[in-house]
């Protein structure tokens, strides 16, 4: 477990977070569904409003000095992401709509480049849908063979499988760095130094990670890594797409449209350069600038310090929730992250998440978009709590109480 670095307050930090101060049912707000979307903090809500009240234009073409400070901003927009998950040049950071945007990207143009007849993509089983079907529809376009790594018992994936899945016939592998579903930290370096070793492109889904942890994708040396900014505390509707220079350089667009062009004929388009190739139209500029807001706002806490925390969180969470009758947990990993899924005996997960919405607390209840997953643990769905570095182990103790008032009903 991590040390933090920074003084950890977080009765300040929950300050931050006006959404924090309201009432739901006539109860205190406890937010649990962080896994779905992150609250946001302050600092981002004033940095949308500043954009749109004193600098709103497009960016790159104009003159004006609306457009020239909108575009300082916006390329300041990524450099900050880039510091942040160390990448090497921001030539490689291409914003998006968010993960599956990005997902959806990387499968186009990498199936495009290196995928034909015969070949084989290889997922896992744990991955959300939105890591599953782009591949799945890759490969029955090229008529390649999609495979996946196996769960184990204790919601791992088997790593002994490796060998026997990953061969000279495989192009991509694509994998979850956190699963949504369970909580499991994947050992994704190993994944990646298999997968190099056999000269595959390896892309990283980020959604449930990067905002929980350090993410250095020099260190990791994946080829591709996507999150969306609304799971890091950001707008919706911006995402990244991370790739390798070199890569992003050899594949072709994805989509056609203003930006991406270098010069246009009736006869022929030549491309624009990256990151520009793969940000046709009018991108998010608002989600880029309150997106390095967000991430100004967490570099002032410290990823090492909401690593900690949130690790005592869920260790908490675990604790309480296992003293109570019934309990069925699906994440024995050995190493989670700030996700509980879990049910009770004879109970439907829906109908507690409902009890538990009376008491003013917010969860998740479903498949999470995880078939695959619920139907390897032979179920429907799991209520699902997932955790910041703005909650506190007082609300998972008003968790347990709801959870135990809920069931004496519902029993």
């Amino acid at each position: 477990m991590t040390t933090p670095t920074k003084e950890f307050d977080v009765k300040k930090i929950r300050e931050d977070f006006p959404i924090l101060n309201r009432q739901v049912n006539g109860k205190n707000l406890i937010y649990f569904d962080n896994g779905a979307t992150t609250q946001k903090p302050q600092a981002m809500l004033d940095k949308v409003s500043e954009y749109y009240s004193n600098l709103n234009s497009n960016v790159h073409r104009g003159v004006h000095t609306l457009s020239q400070l909108a575009t300082t901003e916006y390329e300041n927009a990524r450099e900050t992401v880039r510091k942040f998950f160390n990448a090497k040049s921001t030539n490689e950071i291409i914003f998006t709509k968010g993960t599956t945007d990005s997902i959806n990207l990387a499968a186009y143009t990498l199936g495009k480049k290196f995928v034909n007849e015969g070949d084989e993509i290889l997922i896992t089983e744990m991955e959300h849908h939105s890591n599953i079907v782009p591949w799945q529809m890759l490969a029955e376009e090229r008529g390649a063979k999609l495979k996946y790594i196996p769960l184990t018992d204790a919601a791992e994936l088997d790593y002994s499988k490796l060998d026997e899945l990953i061969t000279e016939k495989t192009k991509i592998v694509s994998i979850v760095h956190v699963s949504n579903s369970l909580g499991t930290l994947n050992d994704i370096e190993k994944v990646i130094e298999k997968a190099h070793s056999v000269g595959a492109k390896v892309v990283i889904d980020g959604a449930q990670a990067i905002q929980h942890f350090a993410v250095d994708v020099q260190r990791l040396d994946c080829d591709m890594y996507c999150f969306s900014g609304h799971k890091l505390y950001g707008p919706l509707g911006i995402g990244i797409l991370y790739g390798k220079e070199d890569l992003l350089d050899q594949l072709p667009p994805y989509q056609g449209g203003g930006e991406m062009i270098s010069e246009v004929t009736m006869e022929k388009t030549t491309y624009n350069t990256l990151p520009y190739k793969y940000e046709a139209g009018t991108p998010n500029i608002v989600g880029a600038i309150g997106l390095a807001a967000s991430i100004d706002y967490l570099n002032s806490i410290g990823m090492e310090a909401i690593n900690h925390y949130e690790d005592e969180l869920l260790g908490y969470s675990e604790q309480k929730l296992d003293a109570i009758e019934g309990i069925i947990r699906y994440s024995k990993a050995k190493v989670r992250k700030s996700i509980l899924p879990f049910n009770f005996e004879g109970v439907y997960h829906y109908d507690l998440g409902l009890f538990l919405d009376k008491f003013g607390i917010a969860v998740r209840t479903g498949h999470h978009c995880c078939q695959p997953v619920m139907q390897r643990y032979d179920i429907q769905g799991t209520i699902r709590a997932s955790f910041s570095f703005y909650n506190t182990k007082e609300e998972i103790d008003e968790l347990v109480t709801a959870l135990e008032k809920s069931l004496a009903v519902l029993r």
